[in-house]
């Protein structure tokens, strides 16, 4: 059940855990101490050592997933149950360092919507990691239009109510922070990146780096097409354009006419390009909509 964020509790602590208990046992006391007046909840994702009982000991708030649903999924349940105005969500492997979320917290006070702790590329676990990670970054940040330089840290504070609205859209696996990331930049809210270090994490991952690897990319077409339809539609329509020019003069000058393979990729890039205006046209009327209910809400 969605519950409104309170005064009472000025930020919530989210931390998805599966089987985790190695790192949770020297990460929640320090948190405790480092901010005794937050609300710590820790979602377990059906963990199958003491994760469950290692944070009752600690007094934290815990919710369960009666089986695994993924980091996603537990990031979902976090939002929904806190009561906090503001969240941060942190990895529960101990990477990251708890000093940062003040740092975090306070970029929201300075005005934006949500702080991302951006890793340095020596913090990547691998040199194939850096590498996907830089391609990712580099594709998202045309597809927003902004500069992204970590788009996968799962590090990060936001508003309550911002985050709340694009639950619909967060899968339940590992690319959360892709889709939050770019459907806050397309939705014009601000986002700050703030440098953090990230330390090896205690534990086994559970990341699948080659089906993971595709499903973020899918992800980044999924919001782009979402948020701005034409960077997706419009280049593939161009380059047809451009490759159906090419095949009609090289068939024009070898065989003087104009054959059907060049009709096939006009007509394609013609019909591409309007599935682009529609689909513009429609995020257009969604934007309207949105920014409608934000002037209801604000009267």
């Amino acid at each position: 059940m969605s519950l409104s964020p309170s005064e009472d509790h000025p930020y919530s602590i989210v931390l998805p855990a599966r089987d985790e208990a190695a790192s949770l046992a020297t990460l929640l006391p320090a948190l405790r101490t480092a901010h005794p007046t937050a609300e710590i909840i820790v979602v377990d994702d059906a963990s199958t050592d003491d994760t469950v009982s290692l944070s009752v000991v600690h007094g934290v708030r815990v919710i369960s997933h009666p089986y695994s649903m993924g980091n996603g999924a537990a990031i979902k349940t976090g939002a929904r149950v806190a009561h906090g105005t503001r969240l941060v969500f942190m990895d529960a492997d101990g990477q990251h360092d708890v000093a940062d979320i003040a740092r975090l917290l306070a970029v929201l006070d300075t005005g934006y919507d949500m702080a991302v702790g951006a890793r340095s590329s020596a913090s990547q676990a691998s040199v194939g990691r850096r590498l996907g990670n830089a391609v990712y970054n580099r594709f998202a940040s045309w597809m927003t239009g902004h500069p992204i330089p970590d788009l996968t840290s799962g590090f990060r504070a936001v508003r309550t109510t911002r985050f709340r609205e694009f639950l619909y859209l967060l899968p339940n696996g590992f690319s959360y922070p892709t889709t939050i990331t770019m459907a806050f930049f397309r939705s014009g809210y601000p986002v700050a990146y703030v440098p953090i270090t990230a330390h090896p994490r205690i534990g086994q991952s559970h990341i699948e780096p080659f089906q993971d690897a595709i499903r973020f990319l899918l992800v980044i077409f999924k919001i782009g097409t979402l948020y701005s339809p034409m960077r997706v539609f419009l280049p593939v329509s161009v380059a047809l354009f451009l490759l159906g020019t090419g095949y009609y003069l090289h068939t024009f000058l070898s065989q003087n006419r104009f054959t059907n393979m060049g009709v096939l990729l006009y007509t394609t890039s013609i019909v591409i390009f309007m599935m682009g205006l529609v689909s513009e046209q429609i995020t257009q009327l969604l934007y309207g909509q949105r920014s409608q209910h934000d002037r209801d809400e604000i009267l």
